[in-house]
Formats: structure tokens, C-alpha cells, sequence
């Protein structure tokens, strides 16, 4: 799949990002000379842990008939030390339904073992930027 990000001039800083059939609108915050009408790239980032963990404890439930009813996942921020290499996302999974503390035990280690998860932390990843022709 190709993510096209294009500008958006409706916002100082606004870029529009079409993934498929998807499409959604990324921004600075005010501060940063945009006027926060969507996420910024660090939201999306941390966003797509939060949402892969979701996606991957709902998919484990269901396969094997763990009567979930709710789940919510926070992420937490720490990018102060950013520039210095170090980079701290805590996530916090909250899963409600007719569940015992052992299977929201396996459902917590399942969670772990999220493909977004695996990304940011057990994969080299590589970028090449060029210019278009």
C-alpha cells in the first residue's frame, strides 16, 4: 500500500494523508505555527501502538471466545529526551467483560506482542527518501 501525504492549504501547516480508501488531515499544534487541525506525526506514531494493541487483544479474544466486552487503550508520551536517542511510549491496556485476572493476564502479554509493537522496538527499520522526477 502507498500513503500519499499532500498539503493542505486550508492550515498553515496542514497535510492531508489518503492511505486506501482512508483519508485524514495532519497538523502542528498552534505553538508550532500550525493551527492543530489534526494529529501531528508524533500523534499518528504513538496512535498506531495504541490501536494495533486494541485491534490485536480484540482478534486474540475472539479466537479464543474470551468474552470481552470493552477495551481501551491509553498511550503515554515521554519525548524529552528525544533528541537524545530515547523515546518513551507507556501504554495502558483497560479491558472490562466477563473475564478472570489470568485471562486479563494473557490478554496483557498478547498485547506486548503486538506487530506495531514489535516494530518500534525489535525491527531495523530503514528509510530511503528521494526526490520525484
Amino acid at each position: 500500500m502507498t500513503i500519499t501525504v499532500t498539503r493542505n492549504h486550508q492550515h498553515p501547516m496542514g497535510h492531508t494523508v489518503r492511505m486506501g480508501a482512508h483519508e485524514i488531515t495532519t497538523d502542528a499544534t498552534a505553538s508550532e505555527g500550525g493551527s492543530d487541525a489534526g494529529p501531528s506525526p508524533h500523534d499518528l506514531y504513538d496512535a498506531a501502538l495504541g490501536a494495533c494493541k486494541a485491534l490485536t487483544v480484540l482478534w486474540y479474544a475472539q479466537r479464543k471466545k474470551i468474552a470481552v466486552h470493552d477495551i481501551e487503550v491509553q498511550v503515554e508520551r515521554d519525548s524529552s529526551q528525544e533528541r537524545q536517542g530515547l523515546y518513551r511510549l507507556k501504554t495502558i491496556l483497560k479491558v472490562t467483560g466477563d473475564i478472570s485476572a489470568a485471562q486479563k493476564q494473557e490478554l496483557l502479554t498478547v498485547a506486548g506482542k503486538c506487530p506495531v509493537h514489535k516494530l518500534m522496538t525489535s525491527v531495523r527499520t530503514e528509510v530511503d527518501t528521494v526526490l520525484a522526477e
